[in-house]
C-alpha cells in the first residue's frame, strides 16, 4: 500500500537564524533529542529517505516549518520564502518519487504571495503552500489576504493551515499564570495551537473566504483540530444569522481536508470519520515531530475496509495534490 504524508518539516540555516531561532534556541538548551530534531529537519537528502524506508513511508509532502514566514515583515517574508522554496525545490528535484512541495508564501505581502504560489506551482510543481496561522496578529479572513485565495483557486491547489502559536494578548489572557514551561506547552501543542487554528478556519468561514472562492481547499492536521467535535454545534449560527450560502458545517465537509499529524487516536479518528466521511481524510506523520513508525502502525491498525484505508494512505492525496 501505497503512502503518502502531508505534514512534515524542514528547515535551513538561514531560517533557523531567524524567524526559527526560538526553535534553535530550545534545541541548544535540551540537548541531543533536541540537536537531532534541528538534523532531521535540515536533511532533505539520503538520511531522510533512510528513515522514511524504515517506517514504509513512501512520499513526504514538504513544507517550511512553523513559525514559517508570517511574523516577519513584508520585505523580510518574501526573501525568506523564496529561499525556503528554491531550497525545497532542489530537494524535489533530486528525488522527485519521494519529496513534494509545498510552497512558504510571504503571507504579509499577498500580491507578492500569489506570485510566488504561481512561481512554484508552474516552474516547480509545487502541489499547494502552506500558511502558519495569522500574520502578526491579523486573521486571512481579512479582504488584504484574499489575492492569496484567489490564485490558490485559479491553480486549483490547496493550502495548508498549520498552527502558529495565538497573538500575544491572547497568550496573556488565557494561556498565562504557570510555569513558564506550562505556559509555552498550554499555548502550543498542549492547547492553543489546535484551538487557535480552529478559530483560523470558523474565520475563513464566517468571513466569506469560501463563498467568494467556492472551489477552493484547504487542509488542517491533528484530525481537524478540534472542529469535527463541533461541527454539528457550529450550525446553531444560521444561515439568516451568518448571511452565508451554506450552514458552516457544510464548508467543513466540502472545503476542508483533514490530516493525522501526529494524532494517532482511534476515538478521535472516528469522530472525524463520521463527520465528514472517508474521501477527505488523508494520511501524516508530522516528522520529525512525531514518529513516522509510530503513524504507520496507526494507519495499518485502523478499523476500516482496505479500500478506505488505501484512500486514507494515498488515493486521496493522490487526487487532491495531482501525485
Amino acid at each position: 500500500m501505497r503512502t503518502i504524508t502531508l505534514e512534515e518539516h524542514f528547515a535551513f540555516p538561514g531560517f533557523l537564524d531567524g524567524p526559527g531561532r526560538d526553535l534553535k534556541a530550545r534545541a541548544q538548551q535540551f540537548g541531543d533529542r533536541a540537536a537531532k530534531l534541528l538534523e532531521q529537519l535540515c536533511d532533505l537528502g539520503d538520511k531522510r529517505i533512510a528513515e522514511m524506508d524504515v517506517a514504509r513511508i513512501d512520499v513526504q509532502v514538504l513544507s517550511l516549518t512553523s513559525p514559517g514566514t508570517e511574523q516577519l515583515e513584508a520585505a523580510d517574508s518574501v526573501n525568506m520564502a523564496s529561499d525556503a522554496n528554491n531550497l525545497l525545490a532542489e530537494a524535489v528535484k533530486k528525488n522527485p518519487s519521494r519529496f513534494a512541495g509545498f510552497a512558504a508564501l510571504p503571507t504579509a505581502a499577498p500580491d507578492k504571495a500569489a506570485e510566488e504560489l504561481e512561481r512554484m506551482v508552474r516552474e516547480h510543481d509545487f502541489k499547494g503552500a502552506v500558511i502558519n496561522g495569522h500574520n502578526r496578529g491579523r486573521y486571512l479572513d481579512d479582504r488584504f489576504f484574499w489575492p492569496i485565495f484567489s490564485r490558490a483557486e485559479s491553480l486549483n491547489v490547496p493550502i495548508y493551515f498549520h498552527p502558529t502559536q495565538p497573538p500575544k494578548p491572547v497568550i496573556e489572557a488565557a494561556y498565562s499564570g504557570f510555569s513558564p514551561i506550562v505556559n509555552e506547552m498550554l499555548a502550543g501543542p498542549g492547547w492553543g495551537w489546535h484551538i487557535e487554528t480552529a478559530v483560523h478556519v470558523i474565520r475563513l468561514v464566517l468571513g466569506g473566504v469560501f463563498d467568494e472562492y467556492p472551489n477552493l481547499q484547504i487542509v488542517i492536521g491533528h484530525l481537524g483540530e478540534g472542529l469535527p467535535f463541533m461541527l454539528q454545534r457550529l450550525d446553531v449560527m444560521p444561515n439568516a444569522l451568518t448571511k452565508l450560502k451554506r450552514p458552516i458545517s457544510a464548508y467543513l465537509r466540502e472545503n476542508v481536508h483533514y490530516t493525522f499529524s501526529g494524532f494517532n487516536f482511534t476515538a478521535t479518528f472516528l469522530n472525524l470519520l463520521f463527520e465528514v466521511g472517508v474521501d477527505r481524510i488523508m494520511f501524516s506523520a508530522d516528522h520529525p515531530y512525531a514518529s513516522m513508525s509510530q503513524a504507520r502502525a496507526f494507519l495499518d491498525q485502523l478499523p476500516v475496509s482496505t479500500s478506505d484505508k488505501e484512500k486514507i494512505a494515498h488515493r486521496n492525496a493522490e487526487r487532491l495534490l495531482r501525485l
